[in-house]
């Protein structure tokens, strides 16, 4: 499967405003893409397309609610009537409540499938046939590794994930039998700090937080560049989130008991929020139309993630590092 170099691409992103969605939008204009950038806020669509603009990227943008098909069909044919075709589509568009299952209410929990899981359904519906014209792409799918391993307190963010990664799956198999030269990724970050916590309704009394450590959006961007140039199947994000995933497989059980001790607390801030607060559940937010979210501090690097993403310099590192060992070794004896 052959993929166009990041400069000669059209590039979609749909949930752009603010985190993963508005770095990689950054940063594929940086290296030439013409981008394509989609939400629900139109305020941070507009600060967004300002800075695309200083570094001299090509770029238009589409307010949307993915909940809704036909605001995402409108996403595509925006794309294809400027620039005449799409290339990669990055999908990133979520939302999220941190609560019990017996405090979620039906229409929260259906609200949020009806945006993370279905909001990703209709932009595969909207993109396929564009990436078929355009003779192949990428159809880019921003998951979690909630996808692998659910967690208390989120019971519907976590069924969202688990449903679309079984939609990955199937939707992968079909392309490849028909033929159709498209990379379908599936990116299944740890957690990562970005405003998702400061969007996300809460009925836990205070301000909700992903179990630490967290890593930046940068490493996630780098993923999704990574995956429009080079056909991957799934890309996991962050050294924790490759533990969990071999935990998980290794013992359910042991990860059961670890979050029934640290899942709940793990999740809360000392900073009080209550469920009339704002969020974006159902509505923009205004505000954090950011990268970065407030956890800066517990934010720490992934060396899996460099070395995956710079393998001849690991290979040099752990060269030197076999040399010097060696040397060593020969001065002792």
């Amino acid at each position: 499967m052959q993929l166009k170099p990041i400069p000669q691409q059209v590039v979609v992103i749909v949930g752009a405003s603010s985190g993963i969605g508005r770095d990689s939008a950054l940063e594929f204009a940086k290296r030439g893409a013409k981008v394509v950038v989609a939400a629900r806020n139109k305020d941070a669509l507009s600060s967004l397309v300002a800075e695309v603009e200083q570094v001299e990227g090509e770029v238009i943008s589409q307010i949307a609610d993915v909940a809704d098909a036909e605001q995402v069909q409108a996403i595509a044919r925006t794309a294809a009537t400027t620039f005449g075709r799409i290339d990669t589509w990055v999908h990133n568009a979520a939302t999220g409540i941190v609560a019990p299952f017996a405090d979620t209410a039906l229409e929260e929990f259906r609200r949020v499938i009806e945006v993370t899981l279905m909001g990703q359904v209709y932009g595969a519906k909207s993109a396929l046939p564009y990436l078929k014209q355009a003779g192949g792409g990428s159809f880019i799918s921003i998951s979690s590794m909630e996808g692998r391993r659910a967690l208390p307190l989120q019971s519907a963010y976590s069924t969202a994930k688990h449903g679309l990664e079984g939609f990955l799956e199937s939707l992968r198999v079909e392309l490849a039998h028909e033929g159709a030269n498209i990379n379908v990724t599936s990116i299944k970050p740890a957690v990562i700090n970005t405003p998702f916590y400061n969007h996300a309704r809460t009925k836990v009394g205070v301000k909700p937080t992903g179990i630490p450590p967290y890593y930046s959006p940068r490493v996630v961007t780098n993923a999704i560049l990574h995956a429009a140039e080079y056909p991957t199947r799934d890309y996991i994000v962050g050294d924790v989130g490759r533990l969990l995933d071999l935990t998980q497989k290794v013992s359910p059980a042991i990860v059961d008991k670890a979050l029934e001790l640290i899942g709940y607390q793990g999740q809360k801030t000392d900073d009080p929020k209550q469920v009339q607060d704002p969020d974006n559940l159902f509505e923009p937010m205004p505000g954090y139309e950011q990268v970065n979210g407030d956890f800066d501090h517990l934010t720490v690097p992934s060396l899996s993630d460099w070395i995956y993403q710079n393998p001849a310099k690991a290979i040099g590192v752990a060269a030197i590092a076999a040399a010097f060992i060696y040397s060593g070794s020969r001065q002792s004896l």
